[in-house]
């Protein structure tokens, strides 16, 4: 469902403390912009209206949080929810940002100092079945190794999906991109992790019937044939 042009979500993000304006000038000292710099530092990519990342945030306050997405029609209603979260629970909203940005274009945004120690891909768009649409996937592996360079060592990874053939897909990725699996399943819901929060896709997908598929995966070392099949400048950056 496409949705509609929000002229007022400009302005009001522009004004928003938390929503970041121009965020690639940040790139590299991400944690001096949070109240606790020395906190853990996590990404949600593409967060949406930002019910996951307002519950996820609010309930953790010792871990700070940026939610990327690539639209201001979503990070408006993301900028609302978290401010309607945090009111209700009485918090400042001190450990939580949202910006603009391709996640496909990510290395313009974070640099190894901002030293993100895990990443959230929460029903990313798995594309058409076409071979060449598939790159695009937040999970692909050529996304995977634009990641790497701004990861910690042993960072991880939650990721969860309605569709088969992503996680399928996705297990393959993982692998190519030196990410270790270290819990999956294929029905979150049947015997559902307490740190679990639910999506708004996740529950429209579970009240259809579709199992949701979900897995934490861990950095490892980046195979070697993983380098020979990808071109240079998607590869591990050395520091």
């Amino acid at each position: 469902m496409r949705m509609r042009f929000k002229p007022y979500a400009g302005p009001e993000l522009a004004a928003c403390p938390f929503h970041m304006n121009d965020p690639t000038q940040y790139r590299g000292r991400w944690r001096q912009t949070f109240a606790r710099p020395e906190q853990p530092l996590h990404v949600e990519l593409g967060c949406g209206k930002g019910g996951f990342l307002s519950e996820l945030a609010s309930r953790n306050p010792e871990v700070n949080y940026i939610g990327v997405d690539i639209t201001d029609k979503v990070l408006i209603l993301a900028k609302r929810n978290i401010e309607r979260v945090y009111t209700a629970k009485g918090l400042a909203i001190d450990n939580v940002k949202t910006l603009a940005h391709d996640i496909e274009r990510i290395p313009s945004l974070f640099a190894p100092e901002d030293a993100v120690s895990r990443l959230y891909i929460n029903f990313c768009n798995p594309w058409n079945r076409k071979s060449g649409h598939k790159k695009h996937r937040l999970t692909h592996t050529r996304q995977l190794l634009l990641y790497r360079p701004f990861l910690t060592e042993g960072a991880e990874l939650y990721f969860k999906c309605d569709d088969e053939n992503l996680f399928d897909d996705t297990l393959t990725y993982l692998a190519e991109g030196g990410f270790t699996v270290t819990w999956q399943t294929r029905d979150l819901h049947a015997e559902e992790p307490a740190w679990n929060i639910r999506t708004e896709h996740e529950r429209m997908f579970s009240e259809q019937g579709i199992p949701i598929k979900a897995l934490t995966a861990r950095m490892t070392a980046l195979p070697e044939s993983t380098a020979e099949k990808y071109p240079a400048p998607q590869r591990e950056v050395k520091h």
